[in-house]
């Protein structure tokens, strides 16, 4: 799967995305090492702590069907600039695609390509929970 049929993937997700409140739409697609794209679209509330990302909305359709490994994620917006996972996905994408490849895009469809170590240095994760207290 190429980085440019995930980014068609990705758009295409984007046209489904709600967000009458901030008016930021924001797709992605994940590649899971199966093969098989989920994608996903930022859902939007009235109450903003429950609006649901693009990014957690696709990881969440994958696991639901079984995925537990994933290759990358590819993330898409309207925004001239590149855009980035929010700290809640950041974490989700941690705990639930380890090492993920992270592609960020921006309007003019140019990539660049982080890890979530990247993102998300010293995450807190399982092994975090496994570490002894006293």
């Amino acid at each position: 799967m190429t980085d440019e049929k995930l980014l068609i993937l990705a758009r295409e997700a984007l046209k489904h995305s709600f967000s009458p409140y901030s008016k930021f739409r924001v797709g992605a697609a994940l590649l899971a090492k199966s093969g098989k794209v989920y994608t996903g679209c930022n859902i939007e509330n009235s109450s903003f702590s429950l609006t649901v990302c693009a990014e957690r909305t696709a990881l969440f359709k994958a696991i639901s069907e079984g995925e537990t490994e994933f290759s990358k994620i590819l993330i898409v917006s309207d925004a001239d600039d590149f855009i980035t996972p929010c700290g809640a996905c950041r974490q989700v994408i941690s705990d639930l695609a380890g090492a993920v490849e992270i592609i960020l895009t921006n309007a003019g469809g140019e990539m660049q390509h982080k890890n979530i170590s990247d993102l998300l240095p010293f995450a807190f994760g399982q092994a975090s929970l496994l570490t002894k207290r006293k």
